[in-house]
């Protein structure tokens, strides 16, 4: 599964409400996260609008790096990272915006960034997070 983790790619975490006019297909990642499926960032921005909900992008790039004896446990160490800051932030989604893995004695390297998305009904975010921490 980790193949098609590349630039791009979106992740929504489980448990995201959307309206009921809404279908949006996805496959299980890990860690209560999943993998949209058909979508990038733009088509998932005019789903939601389409919809009268909003996908907010987040400027500020996360990333993380890890190492590992192969590929996929160094990319899904790294992912993991950013899903664990994008739970402490309170963001339900993210768009993968590089993977890059490197050899070194034969470990692997790998660094993803990405950038926090979230969806929701209302069009203020703040509004949102004032609900949350309340």
């Amino acid at each position: 599964m980790s193949e098609t983790l590349t630039t791009g790619t979106l992740l929504i975490e489980e448990g995201v409400v959307f309206p009921e006019s809404l279908q949006i297909e996805s496959d299980p990642y890990s860690n209560g996260w999943r993998i949209v499926k058909e979508l990038d960032g733009y088509g998932l921005d005019r789903t939601m609008s389409r919809a009268g909900w909003t996908c907010f992008y987040m400027a500020n790039e996360i990333s993380a790096s890890a190492v590992a004896l192969n590929r996929e446990k160094s990319l899904s160490k790294a992912l993991n990272q950013i899903l664990t800051k994008l739970k402490l932030e309170r963001f339900n989604s993210l768009e993968i915006t590089q993977v890059a893995t490197k050899r070194f004695l034969g470990l692997a390297h790998t660094t993803v960034s990405a950038h926090a998305r979230h969806i929701q009904e209302s069009m203020f975010l703040f509004d949102w997070m004032k609900k949350q921490t309340a």
